[in-house]
């Protein structure tokens, strides 16, 4: 039987874009809600540091990758780079005289460098239960276009952008983890990854709702009530964290691989419009 990885005609093109997310200088970016701009603030927040471990994680491996793979693992490691950098850029913009940002920032530090401690194995593996998760949400957010109305188009089309990427490399660190693992036993491999995932899904859904309430705090809410605010606003209504419940739970399925949900036909049109604008010359 011949191993599942990324379909030979799926490219991981680093698109060198700069976006205009001033309007985070706002306090309620996101069509004027606090929580969902206090929401996706936190996220936002986390994203520089984390990136940056899963492009070492995946970068550790290539020496053991090669063929389409380590062209895959390059163009991986150019996405996240560029993620990273728009990122930093949209999180040096939020109001840090109001908000707790370098609280939060020092809290993600911490944690990643623990993650980084860990060594190079289990830091891959921490590596692709989390890029699971950012793929589940990319492709939520492409199935419910609504999420971004009355949004700022720079920070808009940031997000968007960043969903696209996540669906297109969202395998590319699982395909690593199945090379380097090959000698492993099938139930060690499922074992480790399925623990993992469920204590990565504990522990990210938990900093992401605290730093998010934290935020919120600043806005004059109670952390009682800014708690509440979060947890309905990630796993009820617009249920950020729940609405694509289906992909998720595909992770705990013997033999998954990312590529088994081949949703490529739902971010084309994104696709399109952001090669376009890599495509295009520049003004003289």
């Amino acid at each position: 039987m011949t191993a599942k990885t990324t379909p030979a005609d799926v490219n991981i093109p680093p698109r060198d874009i700069h976006f205009d997310v001033a309007e985070a200088k706002a306090r309620h970016w996101m069509s004027g809600d606090p929580v969902g701009t206090a929401v996706f603030n936190a996220l936002s927040l986390t994203f520089p540091d984390g990136e940056r471990m899963f492009m070492d994680a995946v970068r550790h491996y290539r020496d053991k990758v090669d063929g389409k793979l380590a062209q895959d693992v390059r163009g991986f490691i150019a996405q996240e780079a560029i993620h990273s950098r728009e990122h930093h850029s949209l999180n040096q913009l939020i109001d840090r005289d109001h908000y707790p940002v370098a609280e939060i920032e020092a809290a993600v530090k911490e944690r990643v460098t623990f993650a980084r401690s860990r060594g190079p194995i289990r830091m891959l593996i921490s590596t692709i239960s989390l890029e699971h998760f950012t793929a589940m949400m990319a492709d939520a957010h492409a199935r419910h276009r609504d999420l971004f109305d009355k949004t700022d188009p720079g920070i808009e089309r940031m997000w968007r952008w960043h969903a696209m990427e996540e669906t297109e490399h969202k395998a590319v660190a699982y395909d690593v983890f199945l090379r380097v693992t090959q000698h492993w036993a099938p139930w060690q491999r499922y074992l480790r990854r399925t623990l993992a995932m469920a204590l990565i899904t504990f522990f990210f859904t938990k900093n992401i709702t605290h730093y998010a309430a934290r935020l919120l705090e600043a806005d004059g809410y109670s952390y009682e009530d800014a708690l509440k605010a979060v947890k309905d606003y990630v796993w009820r209504k617009p249920g950020l964290f729940s609405r694509n419940a289906k992909t998720y739970f595909a992770w705990y399925r013997p033999g998954f691989h990312p590529w088994d949900e081949d949703n490529r036909a739902l971010v084309a049109e994104w696709k399109a419009e952001f090669d376009a604008d890599v495509a295009a010359p520049v003004p003289a």
